[in-house]
């Protein structure tokens, strides 16, 4: 068996002629050397052309016929004799063009081998021959043969039917071969080897690594020949092509299930393992945990694995282990697999919390970690298990509520996280070090953000928000701590906590989101809001110092937090007020240009106007004193920008700000830009917005569809289909699609009249905008109107009524497109007026000269002539 770690040497070739020192009998000792060397040469080049002469001699038609002839013993000895002769021919490769007819000889013998043995021998010496490179004659034959090369080899796979353990290992190794070729000693004349990587493409062509799977069945019981076959299928694995045919055999459950059998040297799981992390690598991971998705192969990977992890003490055997683990893990995610019916699961939740709850189980009696490398790498794939299982919808109905206190109360997943949320501690002699706690530490909290929501009850009982606001207290404390950084959570966490603060506040906002008062309540009991802002503060200063992604985080989640918890709840609101809107103030006065840095000030901005609604609206305290720090001017600053995903927000906030009586002064003081106020900022956008919407407006901005005034191109194009009366229509459903109506509501705050800053084509747009609700209860109209005409006749008096409410919605528009035409109409007789006054003042200017210049002309008269100045 030691011998299968890899193939067993071939038996050393019987020397050729070629090989042979060439001693001549009259040779003898010669003084000169160059004498010795002519004659040995040439001694050797009459042997090799009597050796060529005898190999031409070798006809493979006649040995095909040889062979299909009768069995007696006479002819028995020919076939053999004759079939050594094409051995020796061929002793340095097969040409292409004679490989059909050697593969047909290889079927010839293997059809006798059933009754005769004596054809072993020479069966595999031609199988081994076909492990040389193949001999060309031309560049041109690898694609001229290919054809037939590729039927060939698959050949080869069909061969593993011969009942015969020498034969089909031998098949084994010339496969093998495929992946090391050497090149013989003697190249035939006239032929040049192909290239290294022909017979593997020649064997993806012909399919032969399905048909290798398929033998696997043949050699179930023969563990020597099993070996083989799985060592040929690790190389040919190596390729995606070969391992989507393996996939067609149903590769993945046939070596799964295999798995578990008696093999002392450790070689079957080994190369079973890494042909399957072939398949996942190298064809769709999906078709291959599918495969292995039954409940025998369940059965047969646990097995190994509890063998592996309860009896395996050597570093190959706990990386097996690891590599095990991880294709259970990939299971896991799959809610088909039978992991929980199998006990799979259980199991491993037992083994990633044992040593943190120190619950005895006997599911690991006897299992002791080593703090190894490897056992470390375990620890993280159990806890990733757990992560896995709360991701997955359906793997959690069954999580949760088919097994609760076998998985989760009896098994502890809660205590066994939050058993990692302390302050870190300097680890013992026979521990794990301070890099690999670090990692767990992180690695369990960010499982615990995942599995948390889920187990709610079980994380009051633990007081698990308490163990976090201590630890985040620890986290911007001073004690001297400096992490490691080294894993993928600790990114951005070396010689700091940010790593631990981050995954943290990542817990709390998990369970935050869920809106569960008495986590919720439970945490402001606690001065949760007044801890967060401290935090908030320090991250704050943080980021002035180096701003990065983490800190912007960091700094999003709190905020997110803050509005989970203080949104409707007016005292908790005035808890945040005074320190709460001084530290959202630089957060809303950020640089416009940083919101395409790509580090996350984007999220961040929104999160802060997010907090702004919830934690300051509604609270009037709170209300005023950001109406002090000038957050309206800030918030209108950022309004004047124009971008489509900010606008939505920074308008509804507006409009709530707006039941503040305090708040319109505020907006009507603003100035932008060159003098712009807020009227027409917001004019502006309300063009904006149906220039995007596609409405349609003459080029003076005047009404164009009188009957339906303020419809989108989109809101035209749909069909009439009735719908339920407690469903939305879809001129109802466009209101919360676009910011007209925000603007709309926040321009009835501020009035209509006497706005400040406005031009004729600003009035022009303002009188639609005043007219907003009105076309708005006419397009109503008009799809209830459409709605019954499909489905009902109405009555005479009702089809009047209806065309009645038609005419007044066209009647409005008619007025409002008049009003329009007034209002231009009066621009333009003010501009005719204003050019006839600017005439007029050039013509008194034009005057004014003449006369001067006529004066000039009098005064220069008097001077020169005598009688004018009489």
């Amino acid at each position: 068996m030691s011998s299968l770690a890899e193939p067993p040497a071939s038996r050393a070739p019987s020397r050729s002629p070629a090989r042979t020192p060439a001693l001549s009998p009259a040779s003898g000792p010669s003084r000169c050397g160059g004498e010795r060397r002519r004659n040995a040469s040439d001694a050797g080049a009459a042997l090799g052309a009597v050796q060529d002469t005898q190999l031409r001699s070798v006809d493979l038609n006649h040995v095909i016929k040889l062979l299909e002839d009768s069995d007696s013993k006479d002819l028995e000895k020919e076939q053999l004799k004759t079939l050594k002769k094409a051995v020796k021919r061929f002793e340095n490769g097969l040409p292409l063009k004679d490989l059909a007819q050697i593969i047909e000889i290889l079927n010839l013998c293997a059809e006798k081998m059933n009754e005769q043995e004596a054809f072993t021998e020479p069966l595999c010496e031609l199988i081994k021959l076909c492990g040389l490179p193949f001999q060309k004659k031309k560049s041109s034959d690898e694609v001229s043969y290919s054809m037939a090369v590729s039927k060939s080899i698959a050949q080869l796979g069909y061969l593993m039917r011969v009942p015969s353990s020498q034969v089909r290992i031998q098949i084994c190794k010339c496969i093998v071969s495929f992946y090391n070729m050497e090149l013989p000693r003697k190249l035939l004349s006239g032929y040049q080897p192909t290239s290294a990587n022909y017979k593997i493409q020649m064997a993806e062509l012909g399919g032969l690594a399905e048909t290798l799977v398929l033998s696997l069945a043949l050699v179930e019981n023969q563990l020597t020949e099993k070996l083989w076959v799985l060592k040929a299928l690790q190389h040919l694995s190596s390729s995606g092509v070969n391992c989507r045919l393996m996939m067609k055999a149903q590769a993945a459950s046939r070596l799964c299930l295999y798995l578990n059998g008696f093999d002392p040297s450790g070689q079957l799981v080994f190369r079973s393992s890494e042909i399957l992390w072939n398949l996942l690598e190298n064809t769709s991971k999906e078709e291959v945990i599918n495969q292995l998705s039954s409940l025998e192969c369940v059965h047969a990977l646990k097995e190994v694995f509890v063998d592996l992890l309860m009896h395996g003490f050597r570093h190959y055997d706990r990386q097996l282990r690891n590599d095990l683990l991880v294709i259970a893990t990939l299971l896991a995610e799959n809610p088909a697999a039978p992991m929980i019916e199998s006990g799979f699961t259980k199991l491993l939740i037992v083994l990633a919390t044992f040593t943190e709850v120190k619950i005895p189980s006997p599911l690991v009696k006897g299992l002791k970690l080593t703090y190894s490398y490897e056992d470390f790498e375990m620890k993280k794939l159990l806890f990733n298990v757990i992560g896995v299982l709360s991701k997955d919808p359906c793997a959690l109905s069954l999580f949760l509520f088919v097994l609760p206190l076998q998985l989760l109360s009896e098994n502890d997943v809660m205590p066994a996280l939050l058993y990692y949320v302390k302050p870190n501690q300097k680890p013992g002699f026979h521990d794990w070090s301070a890099a690999q706690y670090e990692e767990l530490q992180l690695h369990a909290i960010a499982i615990l953000a995942s599995v948390a929501p889920f187990l709610i009850d079980k994380y009051l009982s633990c007081q698990a928000n308490t163990l976090l606001l201590v630890f985040l207290e620890w986290c911007i404390g001073q004690d001297p701590f400096f992490g490691q950084g080294n894993s993928f959570h600790g990114t951005g966490g070396r010689g700091n906590k940010i790593a631990q603060m981050r995954y943290s506040l990542r817990v709390l906002r998990s369970v935050v989101s869920l809106y569960d008062d008495a986590v919720n309540l439970n945490l402001c009991d606690q001065g949760a809001i007044s801890q967060l802002l401290d935090i908030l503060k320090y991250a704050a200063n943080k980021s002035k110092e180096k701003e990065d992604a983490i800190l912007l985080e960091i700094e999003a989640d709190i905020l997110f937090l803050l509005s989970a918890l203080c949104e409707n709840d007016l005292h908790r609101k005035e808890l945040f007020s005074y320190e709460g809107v001084d530290i959202l103030i630089p957060f809303i006065q950020m640089d416009p240009k940083k919101l395409y840095s790509g580090l996350g000030h984007n999220c961040l901005l929104f999160t802060a106007l997010d907090c702004l609604w919830s934690c300051v609206i509604g609270c009037y305290i709170a209300e005023d004193y950001f109406l002090e720090k000038q957050g309206i001017f800030l918030l209108l600053d950022l309004l004047a920008l124009k971008q489509k995903n900010l606008c939505n927000i920074i308008l509804g906030i507006l409009v709530e700000f707006c039941d503040n009586p305090k708040t319109t002064s505020h907006i009507s003081t603003w100035r932008g830009e060159k003098d712009q106020t807020a009227a027409n900022l917001l004019i502006q956008l309300w063009r904006q917005e149906e220039l995007e919407l596609g409405v349609k407006r003459d080029q003076y901005g005047r009404l164009v569809d009188m009957k339906r005034p303020i419809a989108s191109s989109f809101q035209k194009q749909q069909e009439v289909i009735p719908i339920p009366a407690n469903c939305p229509s879809f001129a109802i459903m466009e209101i919360s699609e676009n910011i007209r109506a925000k603007l709309y509501s926040l321009l009835c705050k501020l009035g209509f009249e006497n706005l400040p800053g406005l031009s004729t084509k600003d009035f022009v747009t303002l009188a639609i905008i005043q007219r907003y609700i009105d076309f708005k209860v006419g397009e109503v109209w008009s799809e209830l109107c459409a709605e019954l005409k499909e489905e009902f006749r109405p009555v005479g008096s009702d089809e009047e009524a209806l065309k009645v409410i038609s005419e007044v919605s066209e009647d409005t528009g008619r007025m409002v497109a008049a009003l329009q035409t007034e209002v231009l109409e009066s621009q333009h007789h003010q501009e005719i007026q204003e050019e006839e006054k600017a005439y007029t003042k050039i013509q008194a200017i034009h005057k004014q000269r003449e006369m001067v210049n006529k004066s000039w002309e009098n005064f220069l008269a008097r001077t020169s002539n005598y009688e004018a100045l009489k």
